[in-house]
């Protein structure tokens, strides 16, 4: 059994407050906030006892790579700001995406990423 631990609730309560998927840096530096010893190792370790407990899931995105995210919000996709290079949750998915695929294929999963501009970083002129 694993013992409760401030470095793991610093964690949590990193993603819990941003609700969106997040890099190893932007946990460790919004961690060092709420527990000032955090570190890079600890991240690590809490993130792998996090996601062998389900409450994490881990998303590999093209650019971005690993990032992690709050398990239990179902299937969704995400939108990658290039901006300030955050990703963002996107709450719909396109319907009929089995018929995207190629006549005779069978799509078992699927994952979209959209980029561009986050509402926060557009400019006055572009909205």
């Amino acid at each position: 059994m694993l013992r409760k631990t401030s470095q793991r609730d610093a964690i949590q309560a990193v993603f819990l407050q941003q609700d969106r998927p997040l890099g190893i840096e932007e946990i460790l530096s919004n961690g060092k906030e709420l527990v000032a010893s955090l570190n890079q190792a600890t991240v690590y370790r809490n993130l792998k006892v996090l996601l062998e407990q389900g409450w994490l899931n881990q998303i590999s995105h093209p650019s971005l790579g690993t990032l992690y995210e709050r398990s239990g919000k179902g299937h969704h996709h995400h939108f990658h700001c290039h901006s300030c290079n955050k990703l963002y949750e996107l709450s719909d998915c396109p319907p009929a995406i089995e018929a995207m695929a190629p006549k005779g294929f069978q799509v078992d999963s699927h994952e979209i990423f959209l980029s561009g501009t986050c509402s926060g970083c557009r400019t006055p002129s572009q909205q």
